[in-house]
């Protein structure tokens, strides 16, 4: 059986949470590409911009944080009562629920339920939780064909790319790239298509039509969904997801099991935090909400999956189950220093930048993600900007105390601890450390093998009186 609880973490060679290489080596690579770093400095300074002005609209901003969190707190102490009302409410509404404990057994239940269906093509809402499950993998293994119809994911599929930022999965790509993969790889694109972005949007909906018109099973994520209604909620910026939502027979919608809230009031919330937070919008453009089925309107088969993959051994962690309190706005990528110059592919998990590499380790074991504790400047920018309080940094520091160490930095730190503890030592290592300016490189680092640190941070300068010799002086 599937509950609450279990310890398992998401499983090896499926999915897209783990990277093939360490945070520090993919981002190297990240920052000897000058265009990639000009894009995402564009784009990241254009959504704080738009965010920071809608906010500041607001005079209860602070305290619409602070309910937010306090409903996500709530969530959490009570979510297998709460995933237990969702289900009772979706299956009076017609629908059916599935519960997937990883990635493999959602994989499964939707391969299988498009089989029933005789279809061989789906049309994809965008859904953090699909690519973290790697479901376009396991639909294409099948012989079934998924079709991405967000923009932005749209490109990411055709240019066979990664996504790189949870809102704007294209972001490190600019007009120029986006017209080469267009005419590339869409099929019947006008030759002439220029990269103006009216251009390139009619061209992705030409190619969207027909296939909206013409695909009857949809996949697709879920933003929110209400425990005391058994209501389901996508926001989005384009109408993909209404149309992917309303046209088709069948709609398979597979959730992370944080995404339920208590009740239809809630949304209240929710609907302010997220677009402001997101996108710099009052109010999203697009609000779909359905509960079930209804007769004659919309999808006449519904089908909810749950999804844990790892959640519950997040939920079981006091400190670290705050990150499941996030519900997906990218703030903190927009203002983080680490993420504006490494991208997304740097941390090799769907879920880019500080809430990333704080959700990843959690949800495939820290050991399997054990440098991206350590992709933070620990700034405190990313607490600031989310919109439900998530104190990133503390988890960080968390993470960082339960990730494995090098033996060498075992004995480094074990060496510091016995110097400390004894105060003849420490004084001499007081003085000692004023030769690092003369031995260091630049004055400023430190000899082999300590160099290791100091080849990614300056040393500060040591001062010209400790405070022992200040003290010893009175």
């Amino acid at each position: 059986m599937t509950f609450l609880g279990m310890p398992a973490r998401a499983p090896r060679g499926v999915g897209n949470l783990r990277g093939d290489e360490s945070f520090p080596d993919a981002a190297r690579t990240a920052l000897a590409d000058p265009q990639l770093r000009r894009n995402l400095r564009h784009a990241t300074t254009t959504i704080r911009g738009k965010t920071d002005r809608v906010t500041a609209e607001l005079p209860d901003w602070q305290e619409l944080r602070a309910v937010g969190a306090a409903l996500k707190a709530y969530t959490m102490a009570h979510l297998p009562e709460l995933l237990e009302r969702l289900e009772e409410r979706v299956t009076a509404a017609g629908g059916t629920v599935h519960w997937a404990a990883d990635a493999n057994e959602a994989n499964r239940i939707v391969t299988e339920l498009v089989r029933a269906t005789g279809q061989q093509r789906v049309i994809k809402v965008k859904s953090m939780a699909t690519q973290e499950i790697g479901l376009n993998e396991a639909l294409a293994a099948a012989g079934i064909q998924p079709v991405e119809t967000d923009l932005a994911e749209l490109i990411v599929q055709l240019g066979r790319d990664r996504p790189s930022h949870i809102l704007v999965p294209a972001i490190h790509r600019n007009r120029a790239e986006i017209r080469e993969i267009f005419l590339r790889e869409m099929p019947g694109v006008d030759p002439a298509l220029t990269d103006d972005p009216p251009a390139l949007a009619a061209a992705a909906r030409r190619y969207l039509r027909e296939t909206f018109l013409s695909t009857p099973v949809a996949v697709s994520g879920a933003n929110f969904a209400v425990a005391e209604t058994g209501t389901l909620a996508v926001v989005e910026s384009e109408g993909n997801g209404r149309m992917c939502l309303t046209l088709p027979e069948t709609l398979i919608t597979v959730m992370g099991i944080e995404k339920v809230v208590p009740r239809w009031r809630d949304l209240e919330v929710f609907l302010q935090l997220l677009p402001r937070a997101s996108t710099g919008e009052r109010m999203n453009p697009y609000t779909s909400m359905w509960t079930g089925v209804t007769a004659g309107d919309g999808p006449q088969a519904f089908h909810l999956v749950l999804l844990d993959n790892g959640r519950s051994a997040v939920l079981a962690d006091p400190v670290g189950r705050s990150a499941l309190h996030c519900i997906r706005c990218s703030a903190c990528l927009n203002v983080c220093p680490v993420y504006e110059r490494a991208g997304g592919h740097a941390y090799g998990s769907v879920y880019p930048g500080p809430i990333g590499a704080v959700l990843s380790p959690q949800l495939t074991g820290v050991e399997d993600n054990a440098s991206l504790p350590y992709a933070s400047s620990l700034c405190g920018a990313c607490f600031d900007a989310c919109p439900v309080k998530i104190d990133i940094p503390a988890i960080l520091v968390h993470l960082r105390n339960t990730a494995p160490h090098p033996r060498s930095e075992r004995a480094a730190m074990a060496a510091a601890a016995y110097t400390m503890d004894r105060p003849v030592l420490y004084a001499a290592a007081q003085r000692a450390a004023r030769l690092a300016r003369i031995v260091g490189r630049r004055g400023r680092g430190l000899p082999p093998p300590l160099s290791g640190w100091t080849a990614s941070r300056d040393l500060p300068d040591p001062p010209s009186q400790t405070f022992r010799d200040w003290w010893a002086a009175r």
